[in-house]
């Protein structure tokens, strides 16, 4: 498939903020996004079989009444689950981004072991420090993990901005999420080695989890926000980088969606 054929859907509305920059993120990797709203899906004005790629974006959807990603999640799931049972049935991806992670983690759709969809076995609970906290932070791909979205990746830089980030699980659970390396990407220090204070884990994520895929690698949910350094001039060091001559070309944030966009380009 060509890429500038590629449909993304960006779901929208209800307290949902990131669709802006998501769609200059998909722009920028060549494919062609859509911005639609959660009621013309739940109302089947609009179809998920019109699309390849589906992005549950970052914000504070339905003001996070009742924890982050609840009341969306279940909205998608009752009106859209045998949908997106095909979507992913058919060899299609998934991204979630921050508040979208969340919504994926509610859903059941990472890590979803053993090809069990729809039953929720982690969560992204309340930061240690109780606050909200927006920062940047550095984070390390895992190279052995299936995840699409991160093929290519050894360290990259990235914003953050959450207040429930702390990515927990049952003993049982993570181990097997380790075990399948399915941990798509994690917090680092400044020696690259996984981060287990503050504010490197800026959240108190077990085993400085930043973000997990399912066991395919085309459902793939973080924390930081990628869509959010699409620009070097993002960077709140660029003019350092600008005087010392390493000004990038672009931000480090655009080869999660490249990546997603070649995937599709070569599979489709």
């Amino acid at each position: 498939m060509k890429r500038d054929k590629i449909k993304v859907l960006v779901i929208t509305g209800y307290g949902l903020n990131c669709e802006k920059e998501t769609a200059a993120a998909f722009k920028m990797a060549g494919a062609d996004p859509e911005l639609v709203h959660l009621s013309d899906m739940v109302s089947g004005k609009r179809k998920l079989d019109e699309f390849q790629l589906l992005i549950f974006i970052g914000g504070f959807a339905f003001g996070d009444h009742l924890g982050s990603g609840t009341v969306f999640a279940n909205r998608v799931k009752f009106a859209m689950q045998d949908d997106l049972q095909k979507f992913i049935a058919d060899g299609k991806l998934i991204m979630g981004v921050c508040n979208g992670f969340q919504t994926l983690t509610r859903l059941g759709l990472v890590p979803a072991l053993d090809g069990k969809y729809f039953v929720q076995e982690v969560a992204l609970a309340h930061n240690d420090k109780g606050v909200f906290r927006d920062d940047w932070c550095v984070l390390k791909a895992n190279p052995a993990s299936p995840c699409v979205f991160t093929r290519g990746i050894d360290q990259v830089r990235l914003p953050l901005r959450h207040g429930e980030g702390k990515f927990v699980a049952e003993p049982e659970v993570l181990a097997e999420i380790e075990r399948k390396n399915l941990v798509a990407v994690r917090y680092v220090d400044s020696n690259g080695n996984p981060a287990e204070n503050f504010p490197e884990n800026p959240n108190g994520s077990l085993n400085s989890i930043a973000g997990i895929c399912d066991e395919t690698g085309r459902i793939f949910g973080l924390m930081p926000h990628p869509e959010a350094f699409l620009s070097p001039f993002n960077s709140p060091d660029w003019t350092l980088d600008k005087v010392n001559g390493k000004l990038a070309a672009e931000g480090e944030g655009v080869v999660f969606f490249r990546n997603a966009i070649d995937y599709i380009e070569e599979n489709f």
